[in-house]
């Protein structure tokens, strides 16, 4: 390839890539702020920038061990070229937006990793898989959310406990002011995961052209440039979806409220400290449905609990399928 063109097709792709987390936050804001707008602590736009603020600087607090994953532990890295990164990313952007515009709160996670396994094996077949990345990646599609569904679970039941004696009136009113910190640490969870994701591709494009030397690494530049997009992507926020998860699978009272995100965001601290790529989507849905059933059974709306659960099984081959067909287009022409 003629060193003039690399530069601006290389700075073309992180545009692209760039596009996606802008995305990825404009699609996930609902699972940072769907339970602090739904009890109404929040209202809507002051929701986004205070979920915005903790998604930016949840760098300062995390490594940068999914984006390592990401890089170079989903598909060999030696194969990954301009070609299959553009396939990755149509593939998750196209099926973000179909997702979005359908207001299914679908996994931006797994569509990229899908997207990324699709383009790979449409260059090389299977053999492009490193399958223990692979597999632990889709094993966190029922893990995340039953992790989030019993730790809210049991954190409904000891704050239950603890405030039996409280009334109604001062419970809600607690729980307003800790929600708080709540929704504060599930951003700050989301943007530690879900921007790191990007990261990694970028990383990976930038190591396959010999800008990162010998050693792949994740450079400062693309750390913030990450942080900054999906943070402005949470501040348009995803309002369709909010309506969805704050709403539509069961309704939410502040501690209840509280409980969920604190779950999520226990759930997704341990994931980004195992270095595990896994969906804020599928995390809080869990902890939502988990708050849920601790009040009764019937209090969650199971026929839209089960049309998400089919949308995170449909995410990684849908997103797949469009990204093997990107990369097979731009290979022709």
């Amino acid at each position: 390839m003629d060193a003039t063109l690399a530069l601006p097709l290389l700075v073309g792709l992180i545009a692209v890539a760039l596009a996606f987390d802008f995305l990825n936050g404009l699609h996930d804001a609902a699972n940072s702020i769907a339970t602090i707008v739904s009890t109404r602590v929040l209202a809507p736009q002051y929701a986004v920038a205070w979920a915005a603020f903790f998604n930016f600087v949840a760098f300062a607090f995390f490594g940068l061990h999914v984006a390592q994953t990401v890089g170079k532990g989903i598909v060999d890295a030696a194969i990954v070229d301009p070609r299959v990164v553009f396939g990755a990313l149509s593939g998750a952007i196209v099926w973000n937006v179909v997702t979005w515009l359908a207001g299914i709160p679908s996994s931006s996670s797994h569509a990229l990793v899908g997207g990324l396994v699709g383009a790979a094996t449409a260059k090389v077949g299977l053999a492009a898989v490193v399958w223990s990345g692979f597999l632990s990646t889709v094993a966190a599609i029922v893990l995340s959310p039953l992790l989030g569904f019993v730790l809210a679970l049991f954190l409904v039941l000891i704050v239950s406990w603890v405030c039996r004696r409280f009334t109604p009136f001062a419970v809600d009113r607690g729980f307003r002011s800790l929600q708080f910190v709540s929704a504060s640490l599930y951003s700050l969870g989301h943007g530690g995961n879900d921007a790191q994701k990007t990261m990694g591709i970028i990383a990976v494009l930038l190591w396959s052209q010999g800008h990162l030397g010998g050693t792949f690494h994740v450079p400062f530049w693309v750390v913030i440039a990450c942080q900054s997009a999906m943070g402005l992507g949470t501040l348009f926020g995803g309002w369709r979806i909010v309506h969805t998860m704050g709403s539509k699978i069961t309704r939410l009272t502040p501690m209840q409220g509280f409980c969920a995100e604190t779950g999520g965001a226990l759930t997704l601290f341990l994931a980004t400290w195992l270095g595990v790529p896994v969906s804020t989507t599928h995390t809080i849905t869990g902890a939502i449905v988990g708050v849920g059933a601790a009040r009764r059974t019937s209090a969650v709306r199971w026929n839209v609990a089960s049309s998400i659960v089919v949308a995170w099984v449909v995410t990684i081959p849908a997103a797949a399928s469009i990204s093997a067909l990107a990369w097979w287009m731009v290979s022709v022409f």
